[in-house]
């Protein structure tokens, strides 16, 4: 409430609010900031042109002249915008609004976040220009009548702050990981519209705790280095230092010091970190805002998909021909057309080649799952068993999250792709029943074969994802011949060659006792690493959609 207060105080140096968590909680909140400020609510499916405004095709039709509309961003200056399901905007939606606040165009932004999960949310581009990032997932039901955000004062009216009082907000920034310089220019605004709300022309210690506390505390990506240690005391054979020639013998307490404001700032925010966000920072875990779904990387489509904005171009080569598009881009030039246009030029509307305009969509490649297992050694039976395993598990998942799974298998001098690319469970059981395994390690083998099959996935159109189960220990080179020396550069070499190409990775580590080899080789890989000793095929599986959230198998 004190965050609204403050944004409603002070809306557009605010920039805006995010209130995440659905609930009576969220819409008493809502309402009362619509009775504070003049809001306008945003619709999930808004284009460009209601955006930003243009010609109204059907207006222009009928008087036979240009006729502009009014986007919302215009209705709504001097006020704010109410971005309902801010978790499924529109990049381009979003990249317009941060335009729009970047250029003073006098708007305030309020995002509601309905999303579940952790990786899910508005996108960052908002978040970033928003001083308030409010969860309100658990709040209690607040009372909706006498709920009033109404208040008198600016946070103009108040001084602004010092040097030495910038400085303790940037200490504080920089000890819970803070980067962006975006936040501190909203915690100082945060504390003059706090001042302002408590009647002050002047910032004090309370309205700079408020700032740390609403604005700082909640985009921590690390966990405050607190000094808790009491200072050494004196030897009892010292006497105590005499006190300062020209101390104030006033009982009024001195206000803190440079270095005291920091240590109280940054315990302020390390004290209103949210108990989430704190198990998050604790387990060494900063904050994400990918919007990943489980499928593919994204690519353009003239055919299917989410629509994007219509482009310049011929409808041809699949293309489809954007009426709407086309007619908003020649309608401007009519009265011009029809002075120049000849006697056989007598349609009601004068096209050009320039204004066709064809349609545009995004679509998401399908995820390919390749298990490079080592079937090496005396392991291999429990090795080649857990892949089996993990690999059922996930098929069995695959026409859920449209995906498909691979695998290829190394042992004695070479590597061999036991299983495409398939969703067929049938198909991959029966490649899986007699899998071989023993012999030697051709690691740098087993890692070449799974970039060309990388490889080969990206060129039908389609995403690539490793996941290598090995422990790091080669011993056979890449022209067939023994040594672990010559074994291991090759590995290396390989493994360099995986991420030179930006193939997403995860190695784990399944010996019984984890070595140095593989997580160099994971490095070298540019991969995610796992270290799991034993594991079975149930926890290959949750470890797997743990750690890779790209890769469609949670």
């Amino acid at each position: 409430m004190l965050a609204a207060r403050l944004f409603a105080l002070a809306p557009h140096a605010l920039g805006g609010i995010e209130l995440h968590g659905y609930g009576p909680a969220r819409d008493a909140i809502v309402a009362a900031l619509t009775d504070a400020l003049p809001l306008r609510r945003m619709p999930s499916h808004i284009d460009d042109e209601r955006l930003l405004g243009g010609v109204d095709v059907a207006a222009s039709l009928a008087a036979g002249r240009t006729i502009t509309q009014t986007g919302l961003l215009e209705q709504a200056s001097g006020g704010g915008v109410v971005i309902p399901m801010a978790e499924r905007l529109n990049p381009a939606i979003a990249g317009r609004l941060a335009q729009a606040l970047d250029n003073d165009q006098d708007i305030a932004l309020v995002m509601l976040n309905d999303a579940n999960q952790d990786d899910e949310g508005p996108p960052a581009a908002l978040r970033e220009r928003c001083a308030f990032l409010c969860d309100l997932s658990t709040a209690q039901v607040m009372p909706t009548e006498g709920l009033s955000l109404q208040s008198e004062g600016h946070y103009r009216a108040v001084a602004p702050l010092d040097d030495a009082t910038r400085k303790a907000l940037a200490a504080s920034a920089s000890a819970l990981g803070i980067a962006s310089v975006r936040p501190l220019l909203f915690a100082a605004r945060a504390a003059q519209a706090h001042a302002a709300l408590q009647g002050r022309k002047k910032v004090e210690q309370e309205d700079l705790v408020a700032a740390v506390r609403l604005v700082l505390a909640p985009r921590a990506t690390q966990l405050p280095q607190l000094d808790e240690e009491p200072p050494e005391s004196p030897p009892d054979n010292e006497p105590p230092p005499p006190p300062p020639e020209n101390q104030n013998d006033s009982d009024d307490p001195s206000p803190p010091g440079e270095g005291q404001l920091d240590d109280l700032l940054v315990e302020a925010a390390a004290a209103a970190i949210p108990a989430d966000l704190l198990a998050q920072l604790t387990g060494g875990k900063a904050p994400r805002n990918s919007a990943g779904s489980g499928s593919g990387k994204r690519k353009k489509s003239g055919l299917r998909g989410k629509p994007l904005g219509a482009r310049p171009g011929m409808p041809r080569g699949g293309a489809r021909l954007a009426l709407i598009d086309t007619l908003r881009a020649a309608v401007p030039w009519q009265e011009l057309r029809r002075r120049d246009a000849s006697a056989a030029d007598t349609g009601l509307i004068q096209m050009r080649k320039d204004d066709l305009r064809v349609r545009r969509f995004e679509e998401k490649s399908a995820r390919v799952t390749v298990f490079v297992v080592d079937a090496s050694g005396s392991a291999a039976a429990a090795r080649l068993a857990e892949a089996k395993g993990a690999v059922e598990l996930m098929l069995a998942q695959a026409y859920v999250t449209r995906s498909e799974v691979a695998l290829i298998a190394f042992r004695g001098e070479s590597a061999e792709e036991l299983l495409p690319p398939t969703r067929s469970l049938t198909r991959a059981r029966r490649a899986l029943s007699e899998l071989p395994g023993g012999g030697g390690t051709p690691l740098a083998s087993g890692l070449h074969a799974a970039r060309e099959l990388a490889e080969a996935i990206t060129a039908r159109g389609k995403t690539p994802s490793l996941v290598i189960l090995t422990d790091g220990r080669g011993n056979i080179a890449v022209d067939g011949t023994p040594g672990r020396k010559q074994a291991g550069e090759d590995a290396m070499d390989a493994a360099k060659a995986i991420a030179a190409r930006n193939i997403d990775a995860l190695l784990i580590d399944i010996s019984a006792r984890p070595s140095p080899e593989a997580p160099a080789l994971a490095g070298a890989m540019q991969a995610r690493f796992l270290a799991l000793p034993r594991a079975d095929a149930k926890m290959l599986h949750k470890a797997i959609s743990a750690s890779t959230p790209a890769a469609a198998v949670a």
